[in-house]
């Protein structure tokens, strides 16, 4: 049977030079499932593999749309399934690489069929360029307490989607979910990296530090005319954004993209334990976590 590795993890984990390890013994491509890394604008904030660390692998997803075309959970699932049909005619692997849980799941086990209306979501969105999200967030509390605890309470995107489902219904999100598995004619393996706790907070400081110096800055001020775009909420330019409305200095700003990767790196940890499929690497050597993977495929 054709297979799909799932190659998930936090931030700053080691899952890129690991999914480049395993397409090349495996005669793989890489589909990326990082929720900015298909924004051509971005790429020192997402730490975007390079030409020279995807060594010749093809990677799909990375580069392939501007900042103004944003793309959700299912446009991702849609985009990917459509790559995966077509490179499983010339192979018998493909390698889906990233830390964006939600996004991995939509493909994965698929999406619950719940309500749209585009006047809530446009109310909702106008409520989030004006005030932020706080007081979107005590309302999801209000609300709907348990998927309150459960959410990336940084991610604009899920929490505008939860509360548009909630106003059109007067249901809770968390009782509308059904949870059904989409069913695949292909088998998924899904791995996740698991550093320890003290060392992933020292290579994300470290990739935070690396960012700096590449960069991010003026990266972040090159995107600023497009701040009010949910793409853009997100950590390494929000801090920045408040830099230059002077809201905090430079160092401060610095630090912050630290503590806020971080806690985004727990975060994800956390979603992907919910997970039962999930096979956790022991943290080693790339090559050491390639075997573990290719051992268990």
């Amino acid at each position: 049977m054709k297979r799909l590795i799932v190659i998930a993890g936090p931030t700053a984990s080691g899952k890129t030079a690991l999914s480049i390890a395993l397409a090349k013994t495996l005669n793989a491509v890489v589909i990326s499932a990082d929720s900015r890394q298909f924004y051509k604008e971005l790429s020192i904030g997402t730490a975007k593999p390079s030409i020279e660390e995807m060594d010749g692998i093809k990677h799909y997803l990375v580069d392939s749309h501007p900042i103004t075309d944003e793309i959700n959970s299912a446009r991702f699932a849609e985009l990917a399934l459509k790559i995966i049909e077509t490179e499983f005619k010339v192979r018998e692997t493909i390698i889906l690489v990233g830390g964006s849980g939600m996004f991995i799941d939509a493909l994965c086990y698929g999406l619950d069929d719940l309500p749209h209306d585009k006047a809530v979501q446009n109310q909702l969105n106008g409520a989030f360029n004006t005030n932020g999200l706080e007081p979107l967030l005590a309302e999801l509390e209000a609300k709907d307490p348990e998927f309150y605890q459960q959410i990336d309470k940084s991610n604009p995107v899920r929490i505008i989607r939860a509360l548009e489902v909630i106003r059109i219904t007067n249901e809770k999100f968390s009782s509308l979910r059904k949870g059904e598995k989409r069913t695949h004619a292909f088998a998924i393996n899904y791995f996740v990296v698991n550093p320890p706790r003290e060392l992933l907070y020292e290579r994300i400081n470290l990739r935070v530090d690396k960012m700096i110096a590449t960069g991010l800055e003026e990266e972040a001020r090159s995107v600023l005319p497009y701040r009010h775009l949910k793409s853009l909420a997100t950590v390494g330019y929000r801090e920045f954004f408040d830099y230059f409305d002077g809201k905090i200095d430079y160092q401060t700003a610095v630090e912050l993209v630290k503590q806020n990767s971080r806690r985004y790196a727990k975060r994800q940890i956390t979603w992907f334990k919910r997970n039962p499929d999930a096979i956790w690497i022991p943290f080693g050597t790339t090559e050491e976590m390639k075997e573990f993977v290719v051992g268990r495929c």
